[in-house]
């Protein structure tokens, strides 16, 4: 499927760079947290690589903290064979599924899109994307491991459905936490108004009570880059490889 996607995918994908990234500070203080080098190329890049090489070719990037920054750095994203648009958000941002909502008119009211957090590392196949989600589901999340900064999880997946109730799982269910990156129908984000802020937790749960998000568990590599230590190890293990 990779081979086949890299030719070109109509999906679209979106990157989420609006946080500010406080965890982060000082280092954000003057750079904004997506254009943070880690091995040897701003943190965002490594994912625009690897959508252009999975064929996915339109690209929608909101930002809010140092924005014109990322504009500047990124441009039209030409250099990696990529069209990129940007959703613009006021500071202090609009939260995941506002910012999702707000760029609604990039993405398009009709087919799926691939959203990726942008302060993540992952080496999930996003050439995965474009056949992940069932045609009953508003949602596909990748899952993986609880990591050591997270250990409670977020999420219950069984049998490649996934469920907000992560109390006591039984049999082959999983507690696992999300990873960032998700495949939407626009319909789960209708209810919405754009530019207002709304986080996506809530609507998630509201689609997982009516059994209509699924799921995959992710056991490669995946790095929350949310803390200068976290940025500097995956850093080091980059420039070793």
């Amino acid at each position: 499927m990779s081979d086949a996607a890299a030719a070109s995918s109509p999906m679209k994908a979106m990157i989420l760079a609006a946080g500010r990234g406080e965890r982060m500070r000082p280092l954000t203080d003057q750079t904004p947290k997506p254009l943070l080098p880690v091995g040897g190329k701003p943190l965002i890049v490594w994912h625009l690589e690897r959508l252009a090489k999975a064929g996915l070719r339109e690209v929608v990037i909101n930002h809010a903290h140092l924005g014109a920054q990322i504009e500047a750095a990124l441009g039209d994203g030409a250099r990696w064979g990529l069209s990129i648009r940007y959703s613009p958000e006021p500071e202090g941002a609009l939260e995941a599924a506002g910012g999702i909502a707000n760029a609604l008119p990039l993405l398009g009211n009709d087919e799926p899109f691939l959203v990726i957090n942008g302060d993540i590392h992952c080496d999930w196949d996003v050439a995965r994307a474009v056949y992940a989600l069932p045609a009953k589901s508003l949602a596909h999340l990748v899952l993986v491991p609880n990591p050591p900064h997270h250990t409670r999880g977020d999420f219950l997946l069984a049998n490649g459905e996934v469920r907000a109730d992560i109390q006591a799982p039984a049999g082959n269910e999983q507690v696992c936490t999300f990873s960032g990156i998700g495949i939407y129908r626009p319909q789960l984000f209708a209810e919405i108004e754009r530019g207002q802020p709304a986080k996506l937790a809530p609507l998630l749960r509201v689609a997982m009570d009516a059994g209509r998000v699924t799921g995959e568990l992710h056991a490669g590599r995946w790095i929350d880059v949310g803390t200068p230590q976290r940025l500097a190890d995956l850093d080091a293990e980059l420039r070793s490889l």
